[in-house]
């Protein structure tokens, strides 16, 4: 009766494979893949934060996460009083510290004149 469609025939089944240390091969590639491509770097990044932040002091040249240079005047468990200008202040919460700069980039940059 089926003139236009063919008729379906079922194959039978193959054997049942039971998935052994081989079948688990490409998933667990996959997840040392990821772990060295994502989750390795970034906890290394973690790390170096909280160590540069813990060796934060008085003094230290600093550049926030929205870019702003300062100098530290306060330190505190959660905020750090940084020095932008000359007697202007600004805090900041300590984990917005992106990089510790090399000493004297902020006198250097304080006294150089705007170009008018």
């Amino acid at each position: 009766m089926s003139f236009l469609i063919s008729d379906a025939f079922a194959q039978t089944a193959p054997a049942a494979q039971q998935p052994g240390f081989e079948g688990m091969l490409f998933p667990l590639g996959i997840l040392v893949f990821f772990y060295f491509l994502f989750i390795r770097p970034q906890s290394k990044r973690t790390k170096e934060q909280k160590q540069m932040l813990a060796a934060l002091n008085k003094g230290a040249e600093v550049v926030t996460t929205g870019g702003i240079l300062g100098k530290v005047a306060e330190l505190d468990d959660n905020f750090v009083k940084l020095e932008v200008s000359e007697n202007s202040f600004i805090q900041v919460q300590r984990h917005a510290i992106a990089n510790m700069m090399p000493k004297g980039t902020y006198k250097a940059l304080s006294n150089k004149k705007p170009k008018v």
